[in-house]
């Protein structure tokens, strides 16, 4: 027996036999042409990339994954990039190859990690379009017929796409991050992944007896009896446990004495809205719009945002709040030049973009103004500093609503607009925004670093980035304190808003709606179920009192 642990987390356990996926050899063969043979080049590479779409279009009926690596393998960008590389004398293969780089490279040179891992869509819509090219099926696994652990390098979308998941019960990876397709993927089916393990195919078997443990981040091989048979007796409690929180999902998220808040879900995708409902989701708390952007070779039209916005708003048939455009800075777009910042979350971005940009902030709003007749949408403005800020977003909103009304379509004249609250700027003067603003919704991720000027991704400021630090802590709580008093409601969209110890701290500050990724919906909606407002309030003001954060946390281990 060998056990392999990792910090990694992701919930629940898997016992099965190990399947190592071994994938082909995709590499270009790369060759000079001459004037001659470029249309026969060119050639075979649109019958490749048809051969890819044709399989794609049933996929994508079902499922917005696909969908979206649909939309990328009819992309002009990228089929012109690969046919101009062809015309200028490289063979089909080489040109996809060095188009393919090109695409994901830029994708990969993102902070953002989300949009870093759209790379991987990339690449994996390419190299469906090359395995054509050269002739080459790709690696099967609908062959597995008994409970397994699937091992991989890297898994695709299209590897998943083949995947029988009644046999398939866990998944590890050298490659690959929490906030990849594969990974939402996993957590939308409950199966448990390990993705990332460097090295881990040079420690495993194939078909020997693995027990994935992704609670603990645990791999075991080749587990004796004793473990396996206590592995079974936890994965059967889990699965009791799991059933009584799925009951729940109709239960409102109501404390013991009364207190009732919100739980919504965070969504970038229609997958997003799918999973949202099958969790219990009372609506979206925030939906990032900029991901119809990043998976486009040019700015979406408005015709097509209209679309995603109605068909999300008719899915769910619930609150949706769509932020506007939040890119520029260290998200990049394959189809507009930024300029190089110093500081890109300081930068221009956000808010700061769509008031520059007003064809491109106004072409999304007409959008939404239309959509929003047909659900519950609200629009919400990222990276507000500022009352004049705000007011100018909503000028140009009134100058959608009248070009609108010239055009003769139908809108929603009505519409609520609010505030991410991820500023410092923000939190301080959220009295006077809370006056004009119809809703706040705090982005904890962006505020925390701001305040204590700690960079989220550096790991080396690890122990600095602390949303439970009193500076963070009281900051929420004058947001809250500031839209109550005006009668409006205060959201968190931020990963605080999920965390199992901010929870009882949070509701105790008077937060009304909890926006979350949707698979942590049930573990809140109990928690929230087990506690008593009147002792929350009393945590939090004591915890609001503290001069440290070790104070603060040693109150709320107690």
């Amino acid at each position: 027996m060998e056990e392999i642990r990792t910090e990694q987390k992701s919930g629940g356990i898997a016992i099965g036999k190990a399947v190592l996926l071994k994938q082909p050899d995709l590499a270009a063969e790369r060759r000079e042409i001459t004037a001659a043979e470029t249309e026969k080049e060119q050639a075979a590479f649109r019958r490749a990339a048809e051969q890819v779409r044709e399989a794609l279009r049933p996929l994508a009926r079902t499922n917005a994954i696909f969908a979206a690596h649909l939309d990328m393998a009819e992309d002009a960008t990228l089929l012109q990039g690969v046919e101009e590389k062809i015309a200028a004398g490289k063979n089909a293969e080489w040109a996809l190859e060095e188009e393919t780089e090109e695409l994901s490279g830029m994708l990969e040179s993102l902070e953002d990690a989300y949009l870093r891992e759209r790379a991987a869509d990339v690449r994996d819509v390419c190299r469906r379009m090359m395995a054509a090219l050269k002739g080459v099926s790709e690696t099967s696994l609908r062959n597995i017929t008994e409970k397994a652990i699937l091992f991989a390098e890297e898994l695709h979308p299209s590897d998943t796409a083949q995947m029988d998941f009644r046999y398939i019960r866990g998944m590890v990876t050298e490659k690959g991050g929490t906030t990849s397709h594969v990974a939402i993927l996993a957590r939308s089916l409950e199966i448990p992944a390990l993705l990332g393990m460097e090295g881990i195919l040079k420690k495993v078997r194939e078909g020997e007896a693995v027990i994935l443990d992704g609670k603990e981040g645990r791999l075991i091989f080749s587990p004796d009896a004793k473990t396996q048979a206590a592995y079974q007796e936890k994965q059967q409690a889990e699965k009791e446990v799991k059933r009584k929180l799925k009951e729940m999902n109709r239960l409102p998220a109501a404390t013991t004495d009364g207190r009732q808040v919100v739980l919504f879900a965070n969504a970038g995708s229609l997958r997003d809205i799918e999973l949202a409902k099958k969790h219990g989701a009372e609506g979206i708390g925030l939906f990032r719009s900029e991901f119809l952007y990043m998976e486009s070779s040019r700015f979406p039209t408005e015709q097509e945002q209209f679309e995603i916005y109605k068909q999300a708003a008719e899915m769910l048939k619930k609150p949706i709040t769509i932020r506007t455009l939040d890119i520029g800075g260290d998200k990049n777009l394959p189809y507009y030049q930024f300029e190089k910042e110093e500081n890109p979350f300081l930068g221009w971005r956000a808010i700061r973009f769509c008031l520059d940009m007003r064809d491109v902030f106004k072409t999304q709003l007409k959008a939404i103004l239309r959509a929003a007749a047909f659900g519950d949408i609200r629009i919400m403005y990222p990276m507000i500093v500022s009352v004049e800020e705000f007011r100018k977003a909503n000028a140009i909103l009134e100058e959608c609503k009248a070009e609108l009304r010239e055009r003769k379509l139908l809108f929603r004249e009505s519409i609520s607009t609010g505030i991410m609250v991820e500023t410092p700027a923000a939190a301080f003067i959220a009295e006077e925004l809370a006056k004009e603003a119809d809703f706040f919704s705090i982005g904890t991720n962006d505020l925390t670093q701001y305040i204590l000027a700690a960079d989220r991704g550096n790991q080396k400021l690890t122990k600095l980035y602390s949303p439970f630090h009193p500076a963070v802590l009281r900051a929420v709580a004058k947001v809250i304190a500031a839209g109550h008093k005006e009668g409006k409601e205060v959201g968190m969209c931020g990963e605080f808003a999920a965390d199992a110890r901010a929870v009882p701290l949070l509701l105790g500050m008077g937060l009304d709606e909890f926006s979350m990724v949707s698979n942590e919906i049930a573990a809140v909606r109990y928690q929230v179920r087990g506690l008593a407002a009147k002792q929350t309030a009393e945590l939090a003001r004591r915890a609001l009192a503290a001069g440290t954060e070790k104070e603060v946390r040693g109150l709320l281990e107690r």
